[in-house]
């Protein structure tokens, strides 16, 4: 009987840019400037991140939930929040 299939999800690398996604064997930069609400968010909170179902990404202590399709392509998703000064 074949065990619970589990997705790994981690934050490989952070830099002054965004961070890096590793979603199973896919990696994917998580720039800034598209995403500007994480860029005040502690290095705990950037690696909290859950990934509920394989299109679904949530930051439950920045109360964050993204679409892996907006950051493999944000040009599809123009709408961009104000990060909070």
């Amino acid at each position: 009987m074949p065990g619970i299939t589990t997705s790994a999800i981690e934050v490989t690398h952070v830099s002054k840019h965004g961070f890096w996604l590793l979603l199973d064997s896919e990696e994917l930069l998580v720039p800034f400037a598209e995403f500007p609400w994480f860029k005040r968010a502690t290095i705990e909170q950037l690696t909290d991140v859950e990934w509920p179902s394989r299109g679904h990404l949530y930051w439950p202590q920045l109360d964050i939930d993204l679409s892996v399709e907006s950051i493999r392509h944000p040009e599809a998703f123009p709408l961009v929040a104000k990060a909070r000064r």
